[in-house]
């Protein structure tokens, strides 16, 4: 049986996108910059677009700019107010479980200067509040604190570390790829949120910036002043239209459910660890680990059964190195190896979920009776 459980790393295109996103390639193919009744059709459909997107964060559409992905996003929300504000300090706060689009930029701000502050998680991926609060300096300008971790899912507490950096007159940015639609947003008390279309069903290669009115925030980009002159480029009417569509039809059912149901059945097997919060959880995400196995090779013989899984972040599993989420967790970097992430979508069937359970306990017993140290 033929199962993907890797929605995480990117999800299926649904019908109803699909079917939206289709006249726009071949019919109404115009520019949206262009003043003749192609272009206005094209610039209709990307602000209509702009308001369905907006009004699911409690957002204005010019708060919202239209990128490439999530990592355009984090790039441009962290690299822009760093050297938009360096004049006010040149300090910046995230975390140690933050996805590779976030750290990396931070690490690259490091080598012109800036000052990064890493927060540390407890066991469960949550970040301590009063530590936020206590790092804070007089030259920190920016606060970046993933919304729901990529690998394990826990959920920041993104309201009140808003809250906080509202109290400071600092900004704060989130990545919300993974929550989006999953998990009620209001914007209130965030200045810069990174979202993206293809975790929730819709294309890859969109996504959008939110932007506080009144954010002080430079262009990455530059060319024809297209969004808001923030971020210049033709607009990718298709995709935007699609990522629209995601969002309109975007539905949980049962996910949550089944869920649950893969990780009591999967904490059956002796020596298995539940990563992440057992409740301040996505609603989509399972990662354990399996005590003296390898993950590269569950993995592998999972995959010869048809089912699609991950050891972590898709943006980081061709290296060797274990998991720096799952090391900033606590664990051990032999139990780190043995991970096993699964992430379900909204087509995600019972069956399925009956099948995989099934095929992991075979595989996991089978490369425990060859693993050396597992107990005979």
């Amino acid at each position: 049986m033929k199962t993907y459980l890797d929605n995480a790393a990117t999800t299926k295109i649904s019908d109803e996108v699909l079917k939206a996103m289709q006249p726009y390639f071949n019919e109404k193919y115009g520019n949206a910059s262009s003043l003749h009744s192609f272009g206005t059709e094209a610039k209709q459909a990307v602000e209509n677009a702009r308001k369905i997107i907006a009004k699911s964060i409690n957002a204005e559409p010019k708060e919202i700019i239209f990128t490439s992905g999530g990592t355009e996003s984090d790039n441009i929300a962290i690299k822009e107010i760093a050297f938009t504000h360096k004049q006010d300090g040149n300090h910046i706060i995230t975390s140690k479980i933050e996805h590779p689009a976030v750290l990396e930029t931070c690490k690259f701000l490091e080598t012109i200067g800036f000052k990064i502050t890493y927060l540390d998680v407890d066991k469960n991926g949550l970040i301590d509040l009063k530590q936020l609060e206590k790092s804070i300096k007089k030259d920190t300008i920016l606060v970046s604190i993933i919304h729901a971790n990529n690998e394990i899912g826990t959920i920041q507490d993104i309201e009140e570390i808003g809250k906080i950096c509202k109290k400071h007159k600092i900004i704060f940015h989130t990545d919300a790829v993974q929550s989006y639609t999953k998990i009620p947003i209001n914007v209130k008390n965030i200045d810069l949120m990174s979202l993206s279309a293809h975790k929730i069903h819709g294309p890859k290669g969109i996504g959008a910036l939110y932007v506080k009115k009144g954010t002080g925030i430079g262009s990455l980009i530059h060319g024809g002043g297209h969004e808001q002159g923030l971020r210049s480029g033709t607009e990718n009417v298709s995709g935007i239209v699609g990522f629209a569509e995601a969002v309109k039809t975007a539905d949980n059912k049962n996910i949550e459910k089944f869920r649950d149901k893969l990780i009591n059945e999967l904490l059956k097997i002796p020596e298995t660890i539940l990563n992440g919060h057992k409740t301040k959880r996505l609603c989509n995400n399972v990662n354990v680990s399996f005590k003296y196995i390898e993950g590269e090779a569950l993995i592998l013989q999972l995959d010869s059964k048809g089912i699609a899984a991950s050891t972590g972040s898709a943006c980081s599993s061709k290296q060797l190195e274990p998991s720096h989420v799952l090391l900033a967790i606590g664990l051990k970097p032999e139990d780190a190896h043995g991970s096993l992430r699964l992430s379900l979508s909204r087509f995600t069937t019972e069956k399925e979920i009956d099948y995989v359970v099934k095929q992991i306990k075979e595989v996991v017993e089978n490369l425990r009776k060859i693993s050396p140290l597992w107990r005979k």
